[in-house]
């Protein structure tokens, strides 16, 4: 038995949750929502969004509340003895140029560690709590999280999720930017907003915009509010009916906030969001032509809690989680049109490499993943111009969204696949100097990884089926198998080694697999081992 809390630091409110879950005897079992006890759910009304997606910055007044709230949830897992938390924050933070002040007074005075997530994390918790709430993993769904400051759309294909992008419009961003609070909204603000909407969807991924969903899924506060007020008849689970829901927002826009609240029995802070939250989902789902939105009524915290849970108990799917995250930079190659062939050559051929190097690299899993990664996407600056394009790799790496990977992990992807050929990594380099020592280590280990192993398809043509790493007298030797004819290979392997001999101290040389299996003296074209070159004029 243990138990897990998550807190979701959002823009329009927070919460806390806590759940007591015992060892699941069936580990494919949802935990939270098949074996979860509710322990104590908490909502406070501090919207740190107010004025932050005007001004940039969090009002010291929001500050103060949101650490207060952050005390109250403090004592409760104290009280509760929660075993593991997670505590998030989403777009007002995220976007606040004070949002560091806010984490650093969250440590100090309520002792909670608070992780700024980005957009794409947020829609991965979601879509996690969406599967495992309603399954969906023989549907192609389309999930819709509304939030305060920012909309995640998810394309769900049999479980796996083929394409994600956080957009920013949000319930409290539309009602701060166009809308009068407490007022009415009239003609010229409804289509203020209405305009911002269809500006911002204008930059929907092709992906999603052209998707033929079965099934549509809304989540967030105002989305279970709409599944209340407008409910379908007919729905096995929870769900809007659009229809209704267009009637109910056009009465709604005419009144005030008290009104809505009045009529409808809301809170002031729901009253006044639910109009420009409605508009959005309105408008994203009306190309589709459904009659009916799922609302599951889960959400950050929920995804939060089953990733934890799972963990906690050993259930959870690392080799799934490796798939998706291959699968997701698989996505961003193909968007910037990369060789897809050659980038899952030296994947394979860099993790074969980190696996046999294992004990003098002490890195782990996670770090594998992280070269796998890389390799994958190390040439997709081609798409901007093939001079200089492992440095526009570096950029189009760091500046997009891979699902199921920190900024801080996709700052290492980049600059590995930054240096996978040319200068070594520099301090004197921004993009270098920015990372922790740790960091740094990490980069250079993996990067003259990778450009032994990009230089063993130097001719993307895949005549290196294979590469085993042995190291023995100061030396590493590439054991390599495949074509007989890879001369240039070989020459490459010796004009990028100098990175790796640098880095472990081991100069390279490359050995024919077929010529060492064959006995001494017999002919059949072995090749004599190639020495490796030294740190010079790498290609």
């Amino acid at each position: 038995m243990a138990r897990f809390a998550a807190i979701d630091v959002g823009s329009n409110a927070m919460r806390l949750r806590i759940v007591e879950v015992e060892r699941p005897a069936n580990p494919s079992a949802a935990l939270i929502f098949g074996q979860g006890r509710e322990v104590l759910t908490l909502r406070l009304p501090v919207r740190l969004g107010r004025e932050v997606f005007l001004t940039g910055a969090l009002t010291a007044q929001a500050v103060s509340s949101a650490a207060e709230a952050l005390r109250q949830f403090r004592e409760a897992m104290d009280a509760a003895q929660v075993d593991q938390y997670r505590a998030v924050a989403t777009s007002a933070v995220r976007e606040a140029k004070n949002g560091a002040l806010f984490v650093e007074r969250a440590r100090r005075e309520a002792g909670i560690d608070v992780e700024v997530i980005e957009g794409v994390e947020e829609a991965r918790l979601v879509q996690l709590a969406v599967r495992r709430r309603l399954g969906l993993d023989q549907k192609r769904a389309f999930l819709i999280d509304i939030g305060g400051g920012s909309t995640e759309l998810t394309l769900l294909d049999r479980g796996e999720t083929r394409a994600s992008q956080s957009l920013p419009m949000g319930a409290v961003r539309l009602l701060e930017a166009f809308l009068e609070i407490d007022r009415a909204v009239d003609a010229r603000h409804s289509r203020l907003m209405a305009e911002y909407v269809e500006r911002v969807l204008v930059e929907l991924r092709p992906e999603l915009a052209k998707s033929d969903p079965q099934v549509l899924v809304a989540t967030g506060g105002n989305m279970e509010t709409l599944a209340a007020l407008c409910p379908h008849p007919s729905a096995e689970a929870p769900a809007i009916d659009l229809a209704a829901a267009r009637e109910l927002v056009a009465r709604m826009t005419k009144m005030s906030t008290a009104e809505r609240a009045a009529a409808y029995g809301l809170r002031t802070d729901r009253a006044d969001t639910i109009v420009p939250a409605a508009h959005i989902l309105l408008r994203v789902v009306k190309p589709f032509g459904h009659a009916t939105a799922l609302a599951p009524g889960v959400g950050v915290k929920e995804g939060i809690l089953e990733e934890l849970a799972e963990r906690f108990f050993s259930v959870w799917s690392t080799g799934g989680e490796e798939l998706a995250i291959t699968h997701a930079c698989e996505q961003l190659g193909r968007r910037y049109q990369y060789d897809e062939k050659h980038g899952a050559t030296v994947a394979r051929l860099s993790t074969q490499l980190f696996d046999d190097l294992a004990p003098h690299h002490g890195l782990g899993r996670r770090e594998r993943l992280l070269l796998c990664a890389s390799a994958i996407l190390h040439d997709v600056g081609d798409f901007v111009r093939y001079e200089g394009h492992h440095k526009h790799s570096w950029y189009l790496i760091e500046h997009s969204d891979i699902m199921g990977i920190t900024p801080a992990e996709r700052s290492i992807v980049a600059n590995v696949a930054r240096y996978h050929r040319k200068s070594f990594p520099d301090p004197s380099h921004p993009n270098f100097r920015d990372l922790s020592r740790e960091q740094r280590s990490t980069v250079r280990t993996l990067a003259s990884i990778l450009r032994l192993a990009d230089a063993l398809d130097r001719e993307h043509l895949g005549k290196v089926s294979s590469a085993r790493a042995a190291v023995a007298g100061g030396r590493l030797r590439l054991t390599v198998e495949g074509e007989p004819d890879r001369e240039l290979e070989e020459w490459t392997v010796a004009r990028k080694a100098g990175l790796f001999r640098t880095v472990f101290d081991l100069d390279v040389e490359v050995v024919d697999a077929g010529a060492m299996s064959r006995p001494p003296g017999s002919s059949g074209g072995g090749r004599t081992p190639r020495p490796g070159a030294t740190a010079g004029g790498e290609g």
